[in-house]
Parts: C-alpha cells; sequence; structure tokens
C-alpha cells in the first residue's frame, strides 16, 4: 500500500521514516529491531518505573482534590503518560508533571506540534491559504528542533553501549531505545535518522492515546455506579480492603505482581470497552493508481480502489448494531467477561472448549483499537500495563465529578438523576474533537474529591 495523504501530514509528528508508514521490508526490519522492546515480559521490568511517574499523579489528584478547584485531566494525564513514555522508551525522566519551567525542551516542543492541528473552521481556504502554509511551515520547524533533540540523545545512549570493558562493564539494557541499538556497531546517519523518527512516533502514540482512555475511562465510571461499584469490589479482592495506593505498588512490586495483573478481569473489561466507545484513531489504506486493486462487494460485484484512499473508521466498527446489538452505545463492561485481553494474540483467537479467554461471541474483527494483522500496534501491551495499573492505584481513592458539558443532572434535593440504564443522566453529552486523534472537546474539566475511606 501506498502512503496516504494522511500519513504525509502527519510526518512533522512521526517522522519520515516511521513505523506506522513503513512498508515491506523496511517495516519487517523495524518492527524486528523494535519489538524487544514492547515485549510483555521486559515491560513488567519496568512496573517500578512506571509506578514512581504515577505516584506524581497521585500527588497532584491530592492537591487538587484538598483545594476543590476544576481542572482539565487532559493536561494532567497528557504529562502523565509523556512521563511514561519518556521513562520507557528513552530512560529519561521529562518531568512533564512538573512547572513548565522544570519540564524538558521535548515537552514543551510536541505540545506545540500537537496543538498546531487543531484547526477549528477545517475549512479548504485555511489548509491551502497562507495560514495554512503557515502552520505547515511551523511544524516543520518544531519537527527539526525535536528531531535534534532525539538525535543527541540516540548518540549519547549509543556511546554508553558503546562502553565496554572489564573497569566499565556494560549495564543491562532497559529502555527500548537501548534494546534496539544492541547490535548495532554503527550509528550511521541513517540509522541516526531512522532510530529518531521512532523514538518520534513512540513519543507521540505513547503519550497521546493512554492519556485519551485514561480520561474516558474516569469519566464513564464517574457516571456509572454500578460499573465503579464492581470494578472497587474486585480491587477489594485482589489488593485486600486497604485502597491506599501505597498498599497497591506494594503487592504489584512482590514477586506475584503479575498475577495480581491477570486477575483483574473486570478492570480489563472497562479498558476494552473505553477503547471499543472512543476509540482514539482510526486506519488508512491507499492502493496505488493502476496495480489492479479489487474488492468484492456483499452483491458479488467488484469494485476498483485503485487511487481511492479507505478509511476503517473504528467509531463506526466498533458501534456495528449487528454486532453489539441496542446497547452498541452503551458503556457495558460485562460484554467483555471471557475475553479481556487487549492483545491481539487472545483477541485473534476463536472460542472454544480448549480457549477460555477467547469466550466472548463478539468478533475479533469487530474490536480494533489497536488495528489488526502483523501491523497492529506495536506498544499495546504497554498502554494495557498503564491502564491497569494506574486504574489499580486511583479508583478506589477518587471520585470525578464532570464540569460543563456532560456536567450530570440533579433534582431539587441536589440529588443526581438516574435514567433508565441506570447511569446518572447528563443535560449535554460529552463527544471528541479531533487534534491528530480524538480527545475530549473540552479537555475534560472535571473536580476530584477523595472517596469515602481513602
Amino acid at each position: 500500500m501506498a502512503k496516504s495523504p494522511t500519513m504525509a501530514h502527519l510526518e512533522p509528528v512521526l517522522g519520515k521514516r516511521s513505523i506506522v508508514t513503513a512498508q515491506a521490508e523496511q517495516w519487517k526490519s523495524l518492527r524486528k529491531q523494535f519489538n524487544p522492546g514492547f515485549a510483555p515480559s521486559h515491560l513488567l521490568s519496568l512496573l517500578p518505573c512506571i509506578l514512581d511517574r504515577a505516584w506524581r499523579f497521585l500527588e497532584i489528584l491530592d492537591r487538587h482534590a484538598n483545594t476543590g478547584d476544576e481542572f482539565t485531566l487532559d493536561e494532567l494525564c497528557i504529562n502523565l503518560t509523556f512521563d511514561i513514555i519518556g521513562a520507557v522508551s528513552m530512560d529519561v525522566d521529562f518531568r512533564a508533571q512538573y512547572s513548565k519551567s522544570e519540564q524538558s525542551e521535548i515537552v514543551s516542543l510536541f505540545r506545540e506540534l500537537i496543538t498546531s492541528y487543531t484547526n477549528p473552521t477545517r475549512s479548504a481556504a485555511t489548509a491551502w491559504g497562507i495560514s495554512g502554509q503557515l502552520r505547515k511551515l511551523q511544524r516543520r520547524k518544531l519537527a527539526r528542533q525535536i528531531d535534534i533533540l532525539l538525535k543527541e540523545h540516540i548518540k549519547q545512549k549509543f556511546a554508553e553501549s558503546a562502553l565496554s570493558s572489564e573497569e566499565t562493564p556494560k549495564k543491562k539494557p532497559r529502555s527500548i531505545l537501548a534494546l534496539s541499538l544492541q547490535d548495532i556497531t554503527t550509528l550511521t546517519p541513517e540509522i541516526l535518522s531512522q532510530t529518531a523518527d521512532q523514538l518520534k512516533s513512540f513519543l507521540f502514540a505513547g503519550h497521546d492515546t493512554t492519556s485519551i482512555l485514561l480520561q474516558w475511562a474516569f469519566y464513564e465510571l464517574s457516571r456509572h455506579p454500578r460499573v465503579l461499584k464492581a470494578a472497587r469490589n474486585e480491587l477489594d479482592e485482589i489488593f485486600g480492603p486497604d485502597p491506599s495506593p501505597s498498599v497497591v505498588r506494594d503487592k504489584l512490586l512482590s514477586e506475584n505482581g503479575d498475577s495480581l495483573l491477570q486477575r483483574m478481569t473486570y478492570i480489563s473489561a472497562i479498558i476494552k470497552e473505553i477503547l471499543r466507545l472512543y476509540p482514539p484513531s482510526g486506519s488508512a489504506r491507499l492502493q496505488r493508481p493502476g496495480t489492479g486493486f479489487n474488492v468484492s462487494l456483499p452483491d458479488g460485484t467488484s469494485l476498483c480502489l485503485d487511487g481511492v484512499i479507505v478509511y476503517n473508521c473504528a467509531t463506526i466498527i466498533h458501534r456495528d448494531e449487528a454486532v453489539y446489538g441496542p446497547t452498541k452505545d452503551d458503556f457495558m463492561p460485562e460484554r467483555w467477561l471471557g475475553n479481556t485481553d487487549t492483545s491481539m494474540q487472545t483477541n485473534d483467537q476463536q472460542p472454544g472448549p480448549d480457549n477460555k479467554d477467547a469466550g466472548s461471541k463478539i468478533p475479533a474483527s469487530a474490536w480494533r483499537p489497536f488495528e489488526r494483522g502483523p501491523r497492529n500496534c506495536i506498544g499495546q501491551e504497554l498502554a494495557n500495563l498503564e491502564a491497569r495499573v494506574i486504574l489499580a492505584c486511583t479508583v478506589r481513592r477518587y471520585e470525578f465529578t464532570k464540569v460543563g458539558l456532560g456536567q450530570i443532572i440533579r433534582d431539587d434535593n441536589g440529588e443526581k438523576v438516574v435514567d433508565d440504564m441506570g447511569k446518572f443522566a447528563v443535560e449535554r453529552p460529552m463527544f471528541n474533537k479531533m487534534q491528530v486523534t480524538a480527545k475530549p472537546v473540552d479537555g475534560m474539566r472535571v473536580t476530584v474529591n477523595l472517596a469515602p475511606g481513602a
């Protein structure tokens, strides 16, 4: 498949040689090079790092709970996930969760770059006119600045990995970058540029999509008391009745921490349902004109799609009434019990007596936030691990209240109004806007309180 115009549009964010847009042998080589850094067993070894960054997030939420002020979950969650992906991919502390003066320059540059994709009018005049061209120039400038910083870091890490002697033995590589450099003997300009593009892709996708998942999870839990209660009950059963995050942390870092994560089936069902209702993005395909690419339609006819961009809209696919029935628009984590794993290894399997994890009646192809097949998202295991860890630390400690759009209706007595589905009713529903990916339109403005007993 050829690179679509949409992918070219995102080159400042992803890089020209991104694993997202690479084809054929180039893609295979990149996937092989970076797979070790995203292997589940390796990611579990990074649990202390993930929990360390999550701790700062909890401190900030505690402060907001004490003051009772309004804030945007978008900013908090983005800073949290940027800190995590920076540590996991580059072994760098971006300090994204601190004041702007303390943050890494990469954080501010990325934030400015992503913000440049906000285009309220989305008109042809804006896209192709003077302002559109100036915006393209701005993106290229920001992308070059990010590239310079990333390349300097890659050079430093490569130099460190090359230092090996009895006096200075090699440290065991832990970051995704360090693992990818293990078998490289010469850091050529081509390898340097290609590696920088992969880091850029990982930094963007690794912070953006997981932050969106967390925002919608906190929102839906605040609207569904039944689901919140079930989630808290599961966490009580796994980690004990003490909801303190320090208890969760200590147990996750114990020898059986992996087994505790695997027992979080209802939390995993929540994650899967959030990704169904609010997939951050879709995917597109473009076949070059003249290649004779045809597809067969249900009525038996054939359609040539040469030169046509085919967009897999995950939002539409995930709300297909033929698959999900009359509850297609409702938040129902229970639909996934029996197949809660978000990895494609499990999701691709079919129900059967010897496959307990594939008990879902929902076709595997009807859930694709990470896309499917060999080109599926390389970072999906990391996203799933992050979400489970953060929800385990927060679900029993905090109660979020939406402000403005999506705010819960209260009756004359100040009580929350419950609709026919058992969830709290809202006057105006929340929805997404586009800013490279689909994000909560108002940045998810909320207040937060400590839960009773926390």
